[in-house]
C-alpha cells in the first residue's frame, strides 16, 4: 500500500470550498468524523465526484480513524452541516492522507472475473474454485484473519492454516492450467512460511516488529555484559552436563525464560516501547540458540 500526502491543509480547505459552491454537491450536508466504519456502506445521498472503490483515508496521528473513500467524509446521519464555512474542515489541526489498496485493485479473481469477498484475503476464489496470485500487501496475520497481536491461540492458527491447505495445495490442481499450478505452489508455500514464523514465539516477535517498521539486526553481537555472562554460564553447563537428563534440565529452564522474555515482548509491543521488544528479542534469539545446540547433544 503506497501513501501521498494530499497538497497542504490551504490547498485541500480550496478543494473543499469549491467542492460546495459545485453543482455535484446540494448546498448544505452533514459532516462527520470517520470513526465507525459500519456507516460506510450506506448508500450515499448525494452524488459526489470522489471515487468510492479503491481508496481509503485517514487521518494521520490517529488510531485507525480510517473511511473507504473521501465519499466517508460526507453524510445526513449527524446534526453538523456543512457549509463554505466549514470547508477548511479541522485540516489545520489534521493532516489527511490517501492510499490505494493494492489488494483492492487484485479483488477479482483471474479466471472468472468473480469479485473477492472483503471480510478474507483473496487467496482462492469461491465461485470457480480458482488458485489467485499471491498478493504480497497481504500480511501473514491477514492470511489467517488475525488482527496484528503478539498474543495469540495457537490451535486457532492451525485450524485455519488447514482450512487453506484444503484450497491451496498444489496436488488439488494438478490437471488444470499451469499458471494455476504455478499460483497453487507459490501461495500454498506462502501460507506454509505464514504458519510456521506466527506458531513461534521469536520468528513472530521479529516479523511483527518488522510489520511496524522496527529493523531486526538477528545477527547482532552481544553488548549487554549481563546478558553475555549469562550465554557464557549456559554455554558452559550445556558443554559439563553428564548425561540427557542434565541437559533437559537446563532445557526446561530456557523454556522457562523464553516464555518470561516472550511475555517481556508482549508488553513491550503493546506499549510500542520498540528498544525494549528489540531487547527482548535479542534474549530469546540466544536462549533459542543455546536450546539447539542442547537438542544437537540430546
Amino acid at each position: 500500500m503506497w501513501k501521498k500526502k494530499l497538497h497542504n491543509p490551504e490547498q485541500i480547505s480550496s478543494i473543499l470550498s469549491r467542492a460546495v459552491n459545485s453543482t455535484d454537491f446540494v448546498s448544505s450536508i452533514s459532516i462527520f468524523y470517520c470513526w465507525n466504519s459500519s456507516r460506510f456502506n450506506s448508500p450515499s445521498p448525494f452524488s459526489s465526484p470522489f471515487s468510492a472503490s479503491s481508496s481509503s483515508c485517514f487521518r494521520a496521528g490517529t488510531e485507525r480513524n480510517t473511511f473507504p473513500s473521501v465519499r466517508g467524509l460526507f453524510s445526513q446521519t449527524l446534526a453538523s452541516t456543512f457549509t463554505r464555512d466549514h470547508a477548511n474542515l479541522s485540516v489545520k489541526n489534521y493532516n489527511f492522507f490517501c492510499s490505494v489498496s493494492k489488494s483492492a485493485e487484485k479483488s477479482h479473481c483471474w479466471n472468472c472475473g468473480a469479485k473477492g469477498e472483503n471480510t478474507t484475503p483473496f487467496l482462492f476464489c469461491v465461485a470457480c474454485r480458482s488458485v489467485q496470485p499471491v498478493n504480497e500487501s497481504i500480511d501473514y496475520f491477514q492470511i489467517f484473519g488475525l488482527g496484528r497481536e503478539y498474543k495469540m491461540e495457537v490451535h486457532e492458527l492451525e485450524k485455519k492454516y488447514k482450512d487453506w491447505q484444503k484450497k491451496l495445495h498444489p496436488d488439488l490442481v494438478h490437471s488444470k492450467s499451469q499458471r494455476e499450478r504455478e499460483y497453487a505452489a507459490e501461495q500454498s508455500a506462502r501460507v506454509i512460511d505464514a504458519y510456521r514464523t506466527l506458531t513461534d514465539p521469536l520468528s513472530r516477535a521479529i516479523y511483527i516488529v518488522k510489520l511496524e517498521g522496527v529493523l531486526v539486526d538477528e545477527e547482532e553481537r552481544i553488548t549487554d555484559p549481563e546478558l553475555l555472562a549469562e550465554v557464557m554460564e549456559l554455554r558452559e553447563a550445556v558443554d559439563e552436563a553428564e548425561d540427557s537428563r542434565a541437559l533437559k534440565e537446563i532445557q526446561t529452564q530456557l523454556q522457562e525464560k523464553l516464555q518470561c522474555w516472550s511475555n517481556s515482548f508482549d508488553d513491550a509491543y503493546v506499549s510500542k516501547n520498540y528498544d525494549d521488544a528489540l531487547a527482548s528479542i535479542r534474549r530469546m534469539t540466544y536462549y533459542r540458540r543455546t536450546n539447539e545446540e542442547i537438542v544437537k547433544k540430546l
